[in-house]
């Protein structure tokens, strides 16, 4: 009766229901899926949020917000006002994370404000196809408010942060500088690791290794090395030169033979289909990807790609989650296809259940391909390369969670020199390819290892050692002695520190691009080769906040506040009591941090620049952005430019020098000097000449001894 009314009055006024979504690509792809009774609209956002003004919260009366319809948000609001109106139902429809729901549950108090009595229904999917969105329509539900506490304490919790420490930073450090709750215990990380590498002292090592083949001359070319890994029964221990030749030449006057020979056949699993966290490490490694780029791909894979004759259709579920949990019909369809492609060998006896990390949304899927028949090269014509690149990845590594394990001959050789020196080589030899034979474990040479997703068990390299019996003698063709020096902790990339930051409960999946963002922006840290390292404005900030705010910067505390959250969205514990704990003794640190920090306001240093416009000296001060130059002769004079990076400007006959920029989104890049005559640009500064990648460990041989 219901939905005869609905097509009666479609009939006569257009369509009967009103969905809005975030965005307007999300938008045109759902309006296609609903028909004539639908009309889809866009809220860019939140329309609804703090003033920018002032704080905004009360904190005398349970922290109540003050929410206002932000200035970019005005015209939608009256738009969507307007579509509103003579409607049967609204369905809200964002995105299904606490800020879907907080930006549904504004939406809704707008439209009650005009009519109390609109039927308004909240509508979930995890994926833009026409069966997700078909079947979500069917199943509508009220606003979730325990989701909505959640987002608002977070909201609450990070305005009181930011805009209580913001201006004592500006009165003690500099004007325009910013603190956040998770921003700043993660600068803190970085800080901390590069005192670590600073304090690194290098040890002396050395290492020998063997080349040796068969006597046997039909398998004599087949040579192979192995490294000294024991004297007798105490592991190899070589410190120093003299006491590797030393050990060389009683070496070189021995026999050698094969004293120890195991293999086994190891099964190696695939791994869970992608969470926000691991895509974001994955597309670091492999496609060397910041965090916010891979972000902004997934968006645009997630709210739908125009497919030809297909239309327009959402390549992947959606890319903020923290669960690896797949629906069956997908895993379903995943079996259908592997045993299609690669024979039912290729499939586990049993469908694999992954298990997701504590605290995990566990209603939420993995990211995943909303249809595995779409293979990456069907869909290639379609797509912006790093978009492909993207779907790639997240498809192969989906596919691959779904099938049988990987079988591997592993082989353990140990050789004997006089029965006292004993070397040892490993060799892999692939079996059976199982999930390997649509993902391969490649690593990077971005990914340091103890940052890589994919580690090879061991050590083990894939190669084939020559047939070799226990007991056979042996040639010794070389013996080479290489000089090590120990090497300090790697400085975090995007990829190692959305690591630690999951791993440690700091932030969620939604938090950690837009963080490594901000701390880049805000000229915290800079990005060096890839490698994350923070500017000296970054460190004092950091001390600061330390010294005078121990619990706001402390790593288990902000990973509590995290736990605390996640049972706000559980409906267990109530929002304002958690804010309530948090302020007493944050507002106890703010008082004697007012009272007590010191000013370490960085004074403006003459330099050697001449102001462009008035010949006055340019004056190096620091500001929001980092350090720039400024003229002396202010305010009379406001000329002001970026520090140039001593790096020349690689367009041909230009003469200029490359100097960092911000775009009117707040992303960093190099321009040259010389602009508008000379328009170069550039994501990240070249190299110069002899300058290594911040990111690959030395590995270089210093000395050797051998023929």
């Amino acid at each position: 009766m219901a939905q005869g009314k609905a097509k009666a009055a479609s009939k006569k006024s257009g369509p009967a229901n009103l969905v809005i979504v975030e965005s307007p690509a999300k938008a045109k792809t759902i309006n296609k899926f609903l028909g004539k009774d639908y009309h889809v609209e866009a809220s860019m956002g939140h329309v609804r949020d703090l003033p920018k003004s002032k704080m905004g919260i009360d904190i005398e009366h349970d922290f109540s917000p003050q929410y206002v319809i932000s200035v970019k948000a005005r015209k939608t609001v009256s738009n969507l006002k307007k579509q509103a109106k003579g409607k049967s139902c609204i369905f809200l429809a964002p995105d299904p994370d606490r800020e879907g729901e907080a930006i549904s549950w504004h939406l809704a108090h707008i439209f009650r404000e005009a009519d109390e009595a609109v039927p308004i229904r909240r509508v979930v999917f995890n994926e833009i196809t026409k069966d997700a969105v078909t079947k979500a329509f069917e199943r509508t539900r009220e606003i979730e408010m325990p989701l909505v506490d959640a987002q608002q304490a977070r909201r609450v919790l990070d305005r009181v942060v930011g805009y209580e420490l913001s201006p004592l930073l500006w009165k003690k450090v500099g004007r325009g500088l910013s603190a956040g709750r998770v921003q700043s215990v993660a600068l803190r990380l970085i800080v901390e690791r590069e005192r670590e590498i600073r304090k690194f002292s290098p040890e002396e090592y050395w290492s020998l290794e063997a080349k040796l083949a068969s006597q046997d001359k039909s398998r004599a070319a087949h040579a192979f090395s192995a490294k000294l890994e024991r004297i007798g029964d105490e592991k190899a221990d070589l410190r120093n030169k003299e006491q590797t030749r030393g050990i060389r030449e009683e070496i070189l006057k021995l026999p050698f033979l094969v004293s120890k020979l195991e293999k086994k056949i190891r099964k190696k699993n695939p791994q869970a289909p992608y969470t926000t966290s691991k895509l974001q490490q994955e597309a670091y490694n492999r496609l060397g990807f910041p965090a916010a780029k891979t972000m902004s791909v997934a968006q645009r894979l997630y709210e739908g790609i125009e497919l030809g004759a297909e239309g327009s259709v959402g390549l992947i579920t959606y890319m903020r989650t923290d669960c690896v949990n797949v629906a069956v019909s997908a895993r379903d369809e995943a079996a259908a296809y592997i045993r299609g492609k690669f024979g039912a060998d290729h499939l586990p006896e049993t469908p694999p259940v992954y298990k997701s990390k504590k605290g995990a949304q566990e209603a939420h899927e993995a990211i995943r391909p909303t249809a595995v028949a779409r293979e990456p090269e069907s869909v290639r014509a379609f797509l912006e390369d790093d978009a492909f690149k993207l779907y790639s990845l997240i498809w192969k590594k989906f596919v691959s969670s779904q099938m049988a394990p990987a079988l591997d001959e592993h082989v353990s050789l140990w050789t004997s020199a006089g029965g006292k020196y004993h070397f040892k080589t490993t060799g892999r030899r692939n079996v059976f390819p199982g999930f390997t034979a649509v993902f391969e474990e490649t690593r990077s040479a971005k990914t340091a290892p103890e940052n890589s997703e994919q580690q090879e068990e061991e050590g083990a390299e894939q190669n084939d050692l020559p047939e070799l019996t226990e007991g056979e003698p042996l040639d010794l063709l070389q013996l080479m002695g290489y000089q090590h020096f120990t090497k300090p902790p790697g400085r975090f990339n995007d990829a190692s520190l959305v690591k630690i930051l999951e791993e440690k409960g700091i932030g969620r999946p939604s938090t950690y691009a837009p963080t490594i963002q901000t701390l880049v922006s805000r000229d915290y840290v800079t990005r060096k080769g890839g490698a994350l390292v923070p500017s000296e404005l970054g460190e004092t900030v950091t001390d600061l906040l330390v010294q005078y705010f121990p619990r706001v910067l402390d790593v288990e505390f902000t990973a509590r506040m995290e736990e605390e959250l996640d049972k706000i969205e559980e409906g267990q514990i109530p929002w304002v009591g958690v804010l309530k704990d948090f302020y007493r003794p944050f507002e106890e640190n703010l008082k004697n941090a007012r009272e007590q920090m010191e000013n370490v306001r960085f004074e403006a240093v003459p330099t050697e620049h001449q102001c462009e416009l008035c010949s006055k000296p340019m004056l190096l001060k620091m500001g929001r952005f980092g350090k720039f130059l400024a003229c002396s002769g202010f305010p009379e004079c406001k000329s002001t430019r970026s520090l140039p990076s001593g790096i020349p400007c690689p367009q041909a006959g230009c003469g200029g020098q490359l100097v960092k920029r911000m775009s009117r989104l707040r992303r960093t890049f190099y321009g040259c000097s010389k602009y508008p005559a000379c328009n170069y640009i550039a994501n990240k500064l070249p190299k110069k000449e002899g300058e290594a990648d911040e990111e690959k460990a030395p590995g270089q041989r210093l000395e050797t001894l051998g023929p």
